[in-house]
């Protein structure tokens, strides 16, 4: 595995690689690598002659500092991870490397950005738009791989892609979870050992979402959901809605032409834990 820290070097090399024709398939990824990482890569290490794999803590997406710092890191941990799966290429810069002078630019996503994470996280999805646009720039993927547990930032990617005309396929892989149902993410190893054991609460509800679709419209199954959270005292609700999966606005009304999508925020032990399942 190649690492390089510098834009300059890694521009040089896969510049050179796709002049013999090779293809190219990128994960941007903030580290603390885990099995879900593992198989975007698999995934894209399948359908393209090369897998380069970004580790960027990216601070411009972060509008609570304190979750910044707490972030995990280990990259070290995180390298060993990518030697198994036969990564080709690690980008890892510094803040530096990527952010030379201060970060002006705005992106307008409309509705898109306007709820659930968007609602909760002012300035999150435009810090989410400059360092993948960015990222595209350097390494000018064919296939870029991201997963489906971030439903929103999934959709603003695709968006983003079509607004600048990107030449970049994107494609969205399914959730990889726990044996106990829990999503994985970065963030997990950080609940303590209480509420690591009521983690998985949050699937069993959405799963319970989704077998209510028959039996209640979409807007007084989100009120039930709601108010099963809330009756657990170990979780801090932040939204749950049904969404439409295109741009992810909220309904009413089941419509089977259209797909539909339960997603969910919330505190856990001081952890913030998202998630989301296919009701449509």
């Amino acid at each position: 595995m190649k690492v390089f820290n510098t834009i300059s070097d890694t521009k040089q090399f896969l510049s050179e690689e796709k002049l013999k024709g090779k293809k190219v398939g990128f994960v941007p990824t903030m580290g603390a690598l885990h099995k879900g990482h593992l198989e975007l890569m698999r995934q894209a290490k399948e359908e393209n002659d090369l897998l380069v794999v970004s580790i960027f803590v990216n601070p411009i997406q972060f509008n609570n500092q304190e979750d910044l710092k707490k972030y995990p890191r280990d990259l070290e941990k995180d390298k060993s991870l990518l030697e198994t799966i036969a990564c080709d290429i690690l980008f890892a810069p510094a803040v530096e490397e990527m952010y030379p002078e201060p970060v002006n630019k705005k992106y307008g996503f409309g509705p898109l950005e306007e709820v659930m994470e968007g609602a909760f996280r002012p300035g999150h999805f435009n810090g989410v738009a400059v360092v993948v646009h960015k990222l595209f720039n350097i390494v000018e993927p064919d296939k870029a791989y991201f997963g489906e547990k971030d439903f929103q930032q999934l959709a603003i990617i695709k968006k983003l892609v079509e607004m600048e005309n990107l030449p970049v396929e994107v494609v969205g892989c399914p959730i990889v979870r726990e044996s106990d149902g829990l999503a994985m993410s970065s963030r997990n190893v950080r609940l303590n050992t209480e509420a690591r054991k009521e983690a998985p609460f949050i699937y069993k509800t959405l799963q319970e979402a989704k077998r209510r679709r028959d039996h209640l419209c979409a807007g007084p199954l989100r009120q039930m959901i709601i108010n099963l959270f809330e009756a657990n005292e170990q979780f801090k609700l932040e939204y749950f809605d049904i969404v439409d999966d295109k741009e992810l606005q909220p309904i009413q009304h089941w419509n089977n032409n259209k797909g539909t999508v339960a997603c969910v925020a919330g505190w856990l032990g001081g952890v913030r834990l998202i998630d989301n399942i296919r009701i449509i």
